[in-house]
């Protein structure tokens, strides 16, 4: 059996051009706002969920948040780091049994995730993909 390459989806940590990969896989609308140290590219989905997307000047993303009715795919915005995620939410979700929002803090991944039914927002960012002089505490 042949192994066929999966195509990239946009995600943490990886190029801009994969912007468009989530924007069709969201089948959503994208609105892309110049900031001083970054790119915001917004995709608005049916249900008026939003993922923005910042991209550095380097031309990765180096972070996401998310509002909304429901939770995005976070197999699909986390990328690579989707299974750094999952183990961590795992062994969180362990400790503390029921439901709770999902607060992860290690040095390559942040992620934050809450909210209730039809209310969802969230972030994820890479510390050490953060452009100087920006707060990721401030992105929303």
């Amino acid at each position: 059996m042949l192994a066929l390459p999966i195509p990239a989806l946009a995600a943490l940590g990886g190029d801009v051009t994969s912007v468009q990969a989530d924007k069709a896989q969201i089948k959503g609308t994208l609105k892309t706002t110049e900031a001083e140290a970054y790119t915001v590219h917004e995709i608005t989905a049916p249900g008026n969920t939003i993922v923005k997307e910042y991209v550095s000047p380097a031309g990765k993303v180096f972070a996401i948040t998310w509002h909304g009715q429901f939770i995005p795919n976070m197999q699909q915005l986390l990328g690579t780091y989707f299974d750094q995620y999952d183990q961590a939410a795992k062994a969180q979700r362990e400790s503390h049994p029921g439901h709770r929002p999902v607060s992860i803090q290690q040095p390559e991944l942040v992620f934050q995730n809450g909210g209730h039914m039809r209310a969802y927002l969230g972030k994820a960012y890479v510390p050490n993909m953060v452009p100087a002089g920006v707060n990721p505490d401030a992105l929303q």
